[in-house]
């Protein structure tokens, strides 16, 4: 697959992403009739359904990463050219930010806005890193396993990551950037940002070296990729 289609499909992929999460937090908040639990509910069933239709979309393409912290991590698995990373976070980002464009409007919204919810304080950096760590362990453990279940457990796992964590689970450096300028139910305060895509590297940085050493690489020449545990292929086992 040549680059520029892969880059198109991770810009279109995020900007689809973001429409996704920011359209679903604004129609959300404006059905829920002040209840934010079924605001929050109606984000994140809306939220997991797009991943899995995303996923699926574009997984073929270029890996449908969406995400910086996924990039970064497939780089050091060697899953993908150290060339291609900065190329892809352009993307992934000049996408989230024409996803959040095309959302406000939509709902006839500013094209982009400051957003002034505050998401600060150690409990909700610590919530980014656990559901980041999360994301990445579900990637990378279900790609060495089951890869075909891949897109749907990504997706379940955001779903409840939104109920789990203080901070609805980013779990996203993009997406993060790009909510910064929506000033609605999925916003973030630009002075929040760095924190939170701190929390998501160190997360990200900590699920890669862990679940790459709980789910070694299948050897280049098996058969069965990653269908079975790594230990089968360890040592051949003599002839009689």
């Amino acid at each position: 697959m040549t680059r520029a289609r892969r880059l198109v499909a991770e810009a279109l992929g995020s900007a689809l992403l973001l429409a996704v999460v920011v359209g679903s937090g604004i129609m959300g908040e404006q059905l829920a009739g002040g209840n934010t639990a079924i605001a929050l509910l109606a984000n994140a069933i809306a939220t997991g359904a797009g991943l899995v239709a995303l996923i699926l979309m574009f997984g073929t393409i270029s890996g449908a990463h969406f995400n910086p912290a996924v990039t970064l991590s497939e780089a050091w698995q060697k899953n993908l050219p150290a060339a291609d990373v900065l190329p892809y976070i352009a993307a992934q980002l000049a996408g989230a930010f024409a996803g959040v464009a095309a959302v406000h409007l939509m709902f006839g919204q500013p094209v982009f806005f400051a957003s002034e919810h505050t998401r600060t304080g150690m409990a909700q950096w610590w919530s980014e890193f656990v559901a980041t760590f999360g994301l990445l362990g579900v990637i990378i453990s279900c790609s060495r396993s089951r890869p075909a279940v891949t897109p749907f457990a990504v997706a379940l796992y955001i779903t409840a990551a939104y109920w789990f964590t203080s901070s609805t689970s980013f779990a996203n450096p993009a997406v993060t950037l790009a909510r910064a300028a929506s000033d609605t139910f999925a916003g973030i305060r630009p002075q929040d940002v760095p924190g939170f895509i701190a929390a998501q590297l160190l997360g990200a940085a900590a699920a890669a070296g862990l679940f790459c050493w709980l789910h070694p690489a299948a050897p280049r020449d098996a058969t069965v990729g990653g269908t079975v545990a790594p230990s089968e292929f360890a040592q051949p086992q003599p002839r009689d």
